[in-house]
């Protein structure tokens, strides 16, 4: 303020003064709400247990995913011990199919008739009848092999980066990558995938994190923490969540872990 008082004539200057002063000082206060409102909206979820169940232990699972008539297909991995198999949600197996026991088992999903089960670094897909999980095809990709999850005339693909790959349902031949990110920033370590709608749910490799994306744009659109769900598996740096599966017809999910001795039917609600 000035320390003298002001003459008639220099009052409209000095207001036009305050004004701007006013002005500058509001400025930096609403460009972030502009920036925020312009971007993304980042939910905050966590994964709350509806239902426990008993899994097989030994399961090292890499792919998870729900057939139409509500059974589990499961993939593991480990070089000669990686698994296919069907079963109920209560641990009957109903079908299962040989792994070349060279191969690391990775992801897997359910195109039409048909699943595609990957390896780690082997660059093979295994192409399966989906109700006897019988290999009736071979397709091969560069890279490693992590997760795959299937959308309406696309495969989604990843393999371990921050990008995913739209491969052809019917050959897993590449189309293009896009890249995966929360809030401006890369996401890696994406793993086990899952499809719903316009979004796509992937763990986060060694985390207890799993990510909502936008399909079309890969932007994340929810955070989801799933760490409240207790692993009771055997002590293991390995021995962590890895597995997603939607239940069709519901807003309910499975989470699995490699090893974990237990599967979780869950909902992500909003974090409190």
């Amino acid at each position: 303020m000035p320390r003298y008082p002001l003459s008639a004539a220099a009052l409209p200057v000095a207001l036009v003064s305050l004004v701007s002063l006013v002005t500058a000082c509001a400025a930096p206060e609403r460009a972030p709400q502009q920036a925020s409102a312009s971007g993304p909206r980042v939910e905050q979820l966590v994964a709350v247990v509806q239902q426990r169940v008993d899994f097989d232990p030994t399961s090292f699972t890499q792919g998870l995913e729900v057939a139409p008539d509500g059974s589990l297909y499961v993939g593991t991995g480990q070089v000669g011990e990686s698994r296919i198999y069907r079963s109920t949600p209560t641990g009957e197996v109903l079908a299962s199919g040989e792994v070349d026991p060279a191969f690391f088992g990775e992801g897997i999903t359910r195109v039409g008739d048909t699943l595609w089960q990957l390896t780690w670094q082997d660059g093979v897909a295994i192409k399966r009848d989906a109700d006897t999980l019988d290999e009736i095809g071979r397709a091969r990709y560069g890279g490693e092999g992590w997760g795959l999850c299937a959308r309406p005339g696309e495969v989604i693909f990843s393999d371990g980066t921050s990008q995913l790959r739209r491969m052809d349902p019917d050959t897993l031949e590449e189309r293009e990558r896009f890249t995966v990110t929360l809030e401006g920033r890369e996401v890696d370590r994406l793993n086990e995938l899952e499809c719903v709608g316009e979004d796509i749910y992937a763990n986060v490799f060694l985390t207890s994190r799993i990510m909502r994306i936008d399909a079309s744009s890969g932007d994340v659109t929810a955070v989801i923490d799933a760490s409240g769900l207790p692993n009771n598996a055997a002590p293991d740096p390995n021995n962590v969540l890895n597995g997603i599966a939607h239940i069709p017809g519901t807003d309910e999910f499975y989470l699995a872990g490699k090893r974990w001795p237990d599967l979780y039917r869950v909902r992500f609600e909003p974090a409190k």
